[in-house]
């Protein structure tokens, strides 16, 4: 990891919290400039459906799949060819995931807020969601699981998945997404999935898709989630509003902080795993040891050349969203931590546990020398669907809620209402809708006499 950010003595004391935010390492993504990549091709998949994704597949996919829906008996095919282990791996990593997931259910309330009013809030799931598994430089049969498993927990009636078709795929898979993924839908019963890619994928969602005779291939959801790269962003951000979207997604981050017990082979380790994503993916470490920094920087240096996707890795650890942050103390590294508001954050320090209840600000926390990031991408039981680029302050990584919708009904009888009339009517007054309050006391008025006769 080649830079470091000093933020000790004097200059901690100069620092404000907007000041700290803008310090901190972090990759760029421009979002905006996206927008005007990816209008034209909403446009496009909006006026011509499925003709405009077959032809957009081919343009930036290289392949033009022999039909947009995967059909059953590849879908079938894909899990009787999968690699048994494979198939293990995913069913246990599903089994955790419906655990997690299931205690997050949610159970209607209704509130007795006098004699015979009551307010009741239902939650709902969405009729239908279109699920994003992005298929670049990886393969992320893992992300099918984060994303089915909470809209099936939520009872999601209706929901597909889209994945980019893969020109290096051969045999009865070819132009189809990777066949991992498709045995990963399959596993997990779902039958409806798109070879599609990109901000088409999330374009297709929002408007549906029919095909040159007008029949239907794709219904429209109401509900697109998963991650992507910036130009699936960019296709959330223009059509949200059309469509509910989980987040923005951007390159994927870690975030470590640690003191001078940490292992320097663990963190080098860990900051690796996340640098292999792409070579936009920050890999950050936080910590009061300028010791255990040069130690880490040392593993790092045996580590990085022996890796898989060691240039991929070497050029994310070397870019500007990533790097070393100095601080004089625990408490001024939580300080840290929770401005740079991370996808996630590793805590390996003393009283790892302790530090983390801490923490407020993270996508997922994961606390001590046993409980790496890689873990929870796949068989924690908890999501990997997480925000990314600080969104930690504000948003929470996907879970059966995502796919939920409150809604408050309202129950009153005539006592009820009678009794906190003059309430809604003053209130109703002081805002200058005097409608409002009419609405009420017309429910008390005698009949008119033209009522009457």
């Amino acid at each position: 990891m080649n830079s470091r950010i000093d933020l000790r003595g004097a200059a901690w004391e100069s620092l404000d919290s907007r000041g700290l935010r803008d310090t901190l390492p972090r990759a760029e993504l421009d979002v905006e400039a996206a927008l005007d990549v990816v209008r034209p091709i909403c446009e496009r998949v909006h006026h011509a459906g499925v003709t405009a994704l077959l032809d957009l597949g081919e343009r930036f996919d290289k392949v033009r799949p022999s039909s947009l829906r995967v059909p059953v008996e590849i879908l079938q095919s894909a899990l009787e060819t999968l690699d048994p282990r494979v198939r293990a791996a995913l069913e246990e990593s599903i089994r955790r995931a419906r655990l997690v997931h299931v205690d997050q259910r949610r159970t209607d309330t209704t509130t007795n807020v006098a004699p015979g009013g009551t307010v009741t809030e239902r939650w709902v799931p969405v009729n239908r969601v279109g699920l994003y598994v992005p298929g670049g430089l990886a393969v992320y049969p893992s992300s099918v699981v984060m994303n089915v498993v909470p809209a099936q927990v939520a009872g999601v009636p209706s929901l597909a998945v889209a994945s980019p078709p893969q020109a290096h795929n051969t045999g009865v898979f070819t132009g189809y997404p990777h066949p991992t993924i498709l045995a990963a839908c399959t596993l997990l019963g779902v039958d409806e999935v798109y070879s599609v890619g990109g901000a088409q994928a999330v374009a297709m969602f929002a408007y549906g898709a029919a095909d040159e005779t007008g029949a239907v291939v794709c219904e429209p959801a109401s509900l697109v989630t998963g991650p992507g790269n910036v130009y699936v962003a960019a296709a959330k951000r223009l059509l949200k509003g059309l469509i509910g979207i989980d987040a923005e997604a951007g390159p994927t981050e870690i975030a470590i902080l640690a003191d001078d017990s940490a292992d320097p082979e663990l963190i080098a380790a860990d900051l690796i795993s996340q640098a292999e994503h792409d070579e936009l993916a920050a890999s950050v470490l936080v910590t009061d040891s300028e010791a255990l920094a040069d130690r880490v920087d040392e593993a790092l240096k045996r580590r990085v050349p022996t890796t898989k996707h060691s240039d991929r890795v070497s050029i994310a650890l070397s870019g500007r969203q990533s790097g070393t942050v100095l601080v004089d103390g625990l408490d001024e590294g939580l300080q840290v931590v929770d401005a740079y508001g991370a996808e996630h954050l590793a805590i390996q320090t003393r009283d790892a546990a302790g530090v983390a209840a801490r923490v407020t600000n993270a996508g997922a926390i994961f606390v001590g020398d046993y409980a790496p990031v890689s873990l929870g991408d796949y068989a924690a039981g908890s999501n990997h669907v997480l925000p990314t680029g600080g969104c930690a302050c504000h948003s929470s990584g996907l879970s059966v809620q995502s796919f939920l919708r409150g809604i408050h009904v309202v129950d009153y009888s005539r006592a009820a209402l009678q009794e906190v009339a003059d309430t809604v009517v003053t209130l109703a007054n002081a805002e200058d809708l005097p409608a409002h309050g009419e609405a009420v006391t017309a429910r008390f008025a005698p009949p008119s006499p033209a009522d009457v006769s």
